[in-house]
């Protein structure tokens, strides 16, 4: 058996043995993340089987992220690096090390601008809605985002490494950190990480970022990195006080067709359930399919997507798409604001 494994990995490709070893470290860290959020909770009383599992782990993650992989590599990156690559090796002499610090240093910048633009434009705020649509975020939770959203950020992420020469490892090795970070800023994880936070970000502030509070509709939008929103005056971080509602404040469509539709052309469900026979028809299956398993899974009822009973009043804000009069930045002075925790 250990022959066998030896011989398949000794013939693997230098990206295909990193991605061997990368693999089992994300499984292992989806682990430590279950067991912190059931131990150490932020969010107390948040189930496994929370509203949207079912889409969060098999559309977005299992079957979005596959095939958006195929496209973006296959259709995008390869044509550019086939037209491009020999003219780029400016990072070829790096150490790998090197290489993945700066990618990861300069796309998290990047990222930084365009999830504040996609916050602050009532166009792209539709390719990104998707992802604040949650109303109980957890460590799978950052796996929503539609796939505009995904396509742009993907390509600006990978594609300059295989363009700028870097060694092919670079690609899973950020794959990794990009997906652990991931699942980590969103996790229902109750951290207390003092001084730091003003450089590596985590769920302290990421989970104030998705709450529907209007106070956070424009602040913390860094990743991996707290840095940016200190430095650029978006960070927001109470002493002492926790977010008490989830999600958007308006209707948000729980399937995952119907939200990129949703994207696309604004809709009431009930409404175009009374008027299209081909609508009542497929929202029928899906219930129907759910309905039979919450039946005999008692625990996934939540797979179902019935509301979640916060007991939270509703807001009266809006996001961008909504009221683009509320789209502008708040100001440092309403926004960032020091933390004595954490002086």
């Amino acid at each position: 058996m250990l022959e066998t494994l030896s011989s398949f990995y000794e013939g693997l490709n230098p990206v295909g043995r990193t991605t061997v070893i990368t693999t089992p470290i994300l499984l292992l860290a989806v682990v430590v993340l279950l067991v912190l959020e059931r131990k150490y909770p932020y969010r107390k009383g948040l189930p496994f089987f929370r509203e949207g599992l079912f889409l969060d782990l098999f559309w977005y993650t299992l079957v979005q992220s596959y095939f958006l992989q195929i496209l973006i590599f296959g259709f995008i990156i390869a044509p550019l690096a086939k037209h491009f690559g020999a003219q780029f090796h400016w990072v070829s002499s790096w150490p790998v090390a090197a290489q993945v610090g700066f990618f990861v240093v300069t796309h998290d910048f990047y990222i930084y601008w365009f999830h504040r633009f996609q916050h602050n434009s009532a166009f792209f705020w539709r390719t990104h809605e998707a992802h604040h649509s949650g109303k109980q975020v957890d460590w799978l939770a950052g796996s929503r985002s539609h796939i505009v959203e995904i396509i742009i950020n993907q390509t600006i992420e990978f594609a300059p490494i295989i363009l700028l020469g870097a060694n092919p490892i670079v690609v899973p090795i950020k794959a990794l950190i990009d997906a652990v970070w991931g699942m980590y800023i969103h996790a229902n994880v109750d951290v207390h990480s003092g001084k730091l936070q003003y450089v590596i970000n985590g769920p302290e502030m990421h989970l104030w970022h998705h709450a529907d509070h209007e106070e956070v509709y424009f602040a913390n939008f860094s990743t991996k990195l707290a840095v940016w929103d200190w430095l650029f005056g978006t960070a927001y971080l109470p002493e002492g006080r926790k977010p008490i509602r989830w999600g958007l404040p308006y209707a948000f469509p729980k399937d995952y067709f119907l939200q990129h539709a949703f994207s696309v052309v604004r809709f009431d469900e009930g409404a175009l359930a009374e008027k299209s026979a081909l609508f009542r028809h497929y929202h029928g299956v899906r219930f129907r399919v759910l309905s039979w398993l919450g039946r005999h899974v008692p625990a996934a009822k939540a797979l179902q997507g019935w509301e979640v009973p916060d007991g939270a009043p509703e807001t009266v804000a809006r996001r961008p798409d909504d009221n683009p009069a509320a789209a502008a930045p708040v100001t440092p002075a309403e926004s960032s604001r020091p933390v004595n925790a954490l002086s």
